[in-house]
């Protein structure tokens, strides 16, 4: 975020003007001084009043721009891995230092593990004269944001002000800029000071966290007792995989199936869920330690064809973290098969994404194998270290929305007609399809 340049000379800084009073911009030119005098970096940040107002007023390339230039916390212009391990690790700390607190020492494990699965999702490209080190292009940057939505939201909700309903304009600007320096001061420095530490400690005070985008983190509902390997979805990965949804289904996730609770069973596993009727998130640990899975907006229910909406979408959680949603490219997103009837064009098991024995992400019948593929449908490489896939784990959590999903699926699962036109598909891909009209 390095600009020694004088605010009054950027031709920013008029834009940005347009958006407070005269007074306004007295008052936060005033923090703006405090807080550069406390952080030690000699007023070389861009104002956080000029970040908010681009925020609110921006197009859309001046807001991801300002937003890429916050990743480059030395502000030598470049930015490389430090400054990525460096604001991942003031994310870290601003969502899960409190509710991790209770994990004693094995959270600075969980810390570092974070910082690199979001890290080696990066990639590292642009040649800058004078660094030895390769640092990430703004295209770059970008492509990043979008297989790691949960991290994009967290650095955007530092530029949003608060309710205005409950704050002033002034105030809530101050908060938006509050969180923007002491964030960064953050990240970039040992934050040992007591004036330094108040800052960040009121900012946290004053913003809720809980109504801003990328502090979400669902709570986790499951009876057995928590250990180092159970369960499979940590706290860390739900936030990652929440980062692609809708606020009203990150509040609560149950457990419904554990393939170490009950058992390798298709059968088991589509009757625990069955009895939920909620979107659904699978997980997969095989036995090569990748973990990765789908999320699945409609039901696990029998189909003749592939099913499911655009909401569904493949993700990546170790050893790298990632998304992958819908392209377009296809209709194939859900895949559920079992029963009597199976052949080489239909496989009984459950899937997401590509085709008939080349899913993006498929499990068989008998849970003790499967494959990851690339796929159009998501445009989403391998999964896992090689296409075929042994089960090592395997979990399955119900989104409970505070919306009311189960009203939403008795819509989605259609009427009796449309119930037996998915029979007649299936005879279809038989070659045995009756001619009774539907």
């Amino acid at each position: 975020m390095g600009n020694a340049q004088s605010p009054s000379k950027d031709p920013r800084f008029l834009t940005a003007c347009r958006a407070f009073t005269e007074k306004e911009i007295e008052d936060l030119k005033r923090l703006h001084r405090i807080l550069a005098h406390q952080s030690q970096c000699n007023a070389q940040f861009i104002s956080g009043y000029v970040f908010v107002a681009i925020y609110e007023r921006g197009t859309p390339d001046e807001i991801e721009e300002f937003i890429y230039q916050l990743l480059d916390v030395t502000g030598d212009g470049i930015v490389n891995r430090s400054d990525l391990e460096a604001v991942l690790s003031g994310v870290y700390d601003a969502v899960f230092s409190q509710i991790n607190a209770e994990d004693g020492l094995h959270w600075q494990l969980w810390r570092k593990n974070f910082i690199a699965i979001f890290v080696d999702a990066a990639t590292f490209s642009k040649k800058v004269e004078g660094y030895a080190e390769s640092g990430m292009s703004f295209e770059e940057y970008k492509r990043w944001c979008s297989h790691v939505p949960s991290v994009r939201k967290f650095l955007g909700s530092l530029m949003m002000t608060p309710d205005p309903a409950s704050t002033s304009n002034l105030g809530a600007f101050v908060c938006g800029i509050s969180s923007i320096e002491a964030f960064v001061v953050g990240s970039a420095l040992e934050i040992d000071q007591p004036s330094e530490r108040y800052i960040a400690t009121e900012a946290n005070k004053t913003i809720n966290h809980a109504a801003r985008p990328g502090f979400q983190v669902p709570h986790l509902l499951h009876s057995e007792n928590k250990t180092a390997d159970f369960p499979l979805l940590r706290r860390e990965y739900a936030w990652h995989i929440g980062g692609a949804l809708p606020l009203h289904e990150l509040d609560e996730w149950k457990l419904l199936y554990h393939s170490a609770v009950h058992g390798l069973s298709f059968n088991t596993f589509l009757g625990n869920i069955s009895n939920e009727e909620v979107p659904t998130v699978l997980i997969i640990k095989d036995k090569e330690g990748y973990i990765y899975g789908g999320y699945a907006s409609q039901p696990w229910e029998k189909h003749g064809d592939f099913y499911g909406d655009m909401k569904c979408f493949l993700f990546q959680l170790f050893p790298v973290a990632s998304i992958y949603r819908p392209t377009g490219a296809n209709a194939n997103l859900q895949w559920v098969m079992c029963g009597e009837f199976t052949s080489e064009n239909i496989p009984n098991g459950l899937g997401f994404g590509g085709r008939a024995n080349h899913f993006g992400l498929f499990l068989s019948a008998s849970f003790d194998q499967g494959h990851t593929m690339a796929c159009t449908t998501f445009g989403s490489p391998e999964l896992s270290k090689s296409h075929k896939i042994i089960p090592e784990v395997i979990e399955c959590w119900g989104v409970v929305s505070k919306e009311g999903q189960l009203g939403n699926f008795e819509n989605l699962k259609g009427t009796a007609l449309e119930r037996f036109k998915e029979d007649r598909n299936l005879l279809n891909l038989m070659g045995i399809a009756a001619n009774s009209s539907e």
